[in-house]
């Protein structure tokens, strides 16, 4: 009987296989931690492709040592991974040079304009320093750029869904829900873009370079003989097509209507809905694609999400992460404890959570403010205004939401490693004024990808069904009222106003010392 799904997931700080049932039920799992990157110059973020691979096949094997674990049950296998990684390789698969992770911050300056009709439309529109920006932070500009050697000798250009999906199947191909980065990709057809599409000019590559797409729920390939030597999965399973981590986070959480929202609290903190049409949630800022066939999700973004409390852990918490560690337990307990004491509101102290800039909304000028300090403020209050404030973020992307799909949100299911607080959980319904749902299980983005394996091997007879099997409510935080109203008039009469005012002078600061 084949009624089990093995999914892997290799997010930014580790990688996890998953043994699900058809009810959604997390039968084993094992984690590989991983070293997110390294730095060969400040700013960038690279890792090397193999070193994903072997993290992979390790925690496969550990997986394989649990004795729940019977391999003859998985009926196939689906892949999920941190979103914007990309790697060059050979006609063999062989990466030529480290990946660039998604946190790299190297631009291209000095690229040529856009020009012919497209340039036009876009100074028409106001949107030339927004396509220029887009240029500068495509990775592979800038490999085309400063290794034009790396550049001709590249035969793919993939994804890192895509290049482990090589080295599971053998085949260059990639799920279109796995699509999210600098790519000439259509996110409205959900395809590679159109000869005639700008995003060729904006990114440009030979269309041979990037891999096979398939759809969310479609076979991918099989383990290969190789594969199944280096990973212990069966050989000939299904790799069945799902989505990248932030997608299937979305439909683990039950996600499925865009009445209810996915907050994501991981390393970038996002709000999400999933629609069936088209919307821009900023304009020229394209929904992604979902990990539902031809649907989509909105979603706005703070870029440094809960990187930020990592950042204050590194920064101010040095006491609490040696307890946690001699006592073996996660430090985020021992900050909920810290910030027991503060009340809601910091006291006076706002946070505005820009601490990378934007595109558009925030822009490329934003940077991080904390205003409001007196000689009563803590590290605690700054620990809890730091939660305050994504949450406050995360509600104005709610309200953006709202006003571009005509659809109020009315549930909150709030997944990731933030969610695991209980402080952050209770501070996001009062903030939101909706009860927090955190969903029944915390491997939501594993969960999401087994959801399409399921669906996919027709074990659910359609993602209704499989939702509603293996989703479900875990533990609700309700709004307080009294709470609520001091937040909600904290959020609209300061928090609205900070970026508009403090604007122009991010804009001075990087005039000035010219960042």
């Amino acid at each position: 009987m084949r009624d089990h799904i093995l999914a892997i997931d290799n997010g930014t700080q580790s990688v996890r296989a998953l043994i699900f049932d058809l009810h959604g039920n997390l039968l084993a799992k094992s984690q590989v931690y991983l070293e997110p990157y390294f730095s060969r110059q400040p700013g960038w973020a690279e890792q090397n492709p193999e070193y994903y691979w072997a993290s992979l096949c390790e925690a496969c094997h550990k997986l394989w040592k649990q004795p729940q674990v019977d391999k003859a049950r998985i009926a196939g296998v689906a892949l999920t991974t941190q979103r914007a990684t990309v790697i060059n390789v050979d006609s063999r698969g062989r990466p030529l040079r480290p990946a660039i992770v998604w946190l790299d911050q190297r631009r291209t300056l000095g690229l040529p304009k856009i020009g012919g009709i497209w340039g036009l439309i876009f100074r028409l529109t106001r949107l030339t320093a927004t396509v220029a920006y887009i240029q500068a932070e495509a990775e592979a500009n800038w490999i085309r750029v400063h290794e034009p050697e790396i550049w001709a000798e590249t035969y793919k250009y993939l994804y890192l869904s895509g290049y482990l999906t090589y080295k599971l199947t053998g085949r260059f191909v990639d799920s279109v829900g796995c699509q999210v980065g600098f790519m000439p990709f259509d996110y409205k057809r959900l395809r590679w873009a159109a000869k005639w599409d700008w995003k060729w000019q904006v990114v440009p590559m030979d269309p041979s370079m990037l891999a096979e797409l398939v759809p969310p729920t479609h076979p991918l390939g099989e383990i290969t003989e190789q594969a199944a030597e280096a990973t212990g999965i069966p050989q000939g399973l299904p790799l069945i097509a799902a989505a990248a981590d932030k997608a299937c986070e979305v439909i683990g959480a039950g996600a499925l209507e865009p009445h209810i929202s996915c907050l994501s609290y991981g390393t970038t903190a996002t709000i999400t809905i999933t629609h069936r049409r088209y919307i821009e949630p900023i304009p020229l800022i394209p929904p992604y694609p979902a990990a539902i066939p031809n649907a989509y999700n909105l979603e706005v973004q703070i870029y440094r999400g809960f990187w930020m409390v990592s950042w204050f852990k590194q920064e101010f918490a040095q006491r609490e992460l040696m307890v946690a560690e001699a006592q073996g337990i996660a430090p985020e307990k021992l900050l909920d404890e810290l910030v027991a004491g503060v009340p809601p509101g910091c006291e006076g102290l706002i946070l505005q959570p820009y601490w990378s800039p934007g595109i558009k909304v925030p822009g490329p000028e934003a940077m991080g403010a904390v205003i409001g300090f007196t000689d009563v403020h803590t590290r605690a209050h700054l620990y809890r205004a730091i939660l305050e404030g994504l949450a406050y973020g995360l509600r104005e992307g709610k309200e953006r939401l709202e006003r571009r799909t005509g659809t109020p949100i009315t549930e909150l299911r709030v997944a990731g490693g933030g969610s695991q607080s209980n402080v952050a959980m209770q501070l996001t319904a009062d903030i939101f004024g909706l009860p927090a749902v955190r969903p029944h299980i915390y491997e939501t983005s594993g969960l999401g990808a087994a959801i399409d394996a399921a669906v996919g091997l027709k074990l659910h007879p359609d993602f209704s069904a499989a939702i509603k099997a293996m989703t479900r409510p875990g533990q609700t935080f309700e709004p307080n009222h009294r709470t609520h109203v001091m937040y909600d008039e904290l959020y609209r009469r300061i928090y609205l106003h900070l970026y508009d005012r403090l604007k122009p002078l991010y804009k001075e600061i990087r005039r000035i010392i010219r960042r």
